[in-house]
């Protein structure tokens, strides 16, 4: 995935804004809190993202994917997607969309109703 694929994706989903931090990272937002962060670099991409408890367990276990630094190493269920084989791009969207859901969930309501997410959700 390419950062202006990764940026097209992330602000593609609802009530998304985005800022550069960090050293210069593509971070994507969802009601203020980050669900998603991209960097580049000469060796590629590192995509982080939120996942489930169970999710992170298969998933840290992957070939190109680890425990997200900084933010695993606190007890929060994030990977990073820094290598091959990793995940397609085709995967990755569909993780970069589940972690979009998971940290919007865990807005409060209010700001649910107001960002228009999760209306059929409980």
């Amino acid at each position: 995935m390419t950062p202006r694929t990764f940026n097209s994706f992330c602000d593609s989903l609802p009530a998304t804004s985005h800022v550069v931090q960090w050293g210069g990272a593509d971070v994507w937002k969802v009601g203020g809190k980050v669900f998603a962060i991209g960097g580049w670099n000469d060796d590629g991409q590192a995509v982080t993202f939120k996942v489930s408890k169970l999710a992170f367990e298969i998933l840290k276990e992957q070939e190109g994917l680890r425990p997200a630094p900084y933010l695993a190493a606190r007890g929060m269920s994030w990977i990073q997607n820094y290598a091959k084989p990793g995940l397609n791009d085709k995967e990755l969207k569909q993780y970069l969309r589940e972690s979009h859901r998971i940290v919007s969930l865990g807005l409060p309501k209010k700001r649910q109703r107001e960002l228009g997410l999760n209306q059929g959700e409980q």
